[in-house]
């Protein structure tokens, strides 16, 4: 049984919807290894609050990937579970081993910078495809990156 068919959502207009969330799925689950290498790896005099920052940032991505993958399957799609097709698939590339901080920050501000923007786009998919619980998850989603840009931007004047 599908579930669509229970939602009310159109098969059709979804397609574009799980296409897009496909996408935001292999990106953030590239972010995800990419925070964890600077979690692990970052040295300076500022360790200490981006060592527990960029914990707090990979448990964040963590949840929006299971987030993500969910929403896929409730949309009566088949996520993508092989690293090897995320990194084939992602736009955001892995890093080789990052140490210093503002390479680091630099980074998580420019990987924001497109997660919005694709995040936007499949807003804009999800609204036109009446599927409400999509904007909700993007809207959400842009509501605590922007944050975090504006304080991870007012932390670092140098990135």
């Amino acid at each position: 049984m599908k579930t669509l068919q229970f939602t009310g959502l159109n098969e059709n207009n979804v397609n574009n919807v799980i296409n897009a969330l496909a996408q935001l799925l292999a990106d953030l689950q590239v972010h995800y290894t990419n925070l964890r290498n600077l979690h692990w790896n970052v040295k300076g005099p500022r360790f200490y609050v981006l060592h527990e920052k960029y914990e707090e940032m990979y448990n964040d991505v963590a949840t929006k990937v299971d987030e993500v993958a969910e929403r896929i399957l409730q949309l009566d799609g088949t996520p993508e579970h092989r690293f090897s097709a995320y990194l084939n698939t992602a736009n955001v590339k892995e890093l080789p081993v990052v140490k210093d901080e503002t390479t680091g920050l630099r980074y998580v501000l420019d990987t924001l910078k497109a997660l919005i923007a694709e995040e936007r786009a499949l807003l804009k998919k999800a609204s036109e495809a009446d599927d409400e619980v999509t904007v909700a998850m993007m809207s959400d989603y842009l509501s605590a990156q922007e944050k975090t840009v504006w304080m991870l931007a007012a932390y670092n004047t140098e990135a």
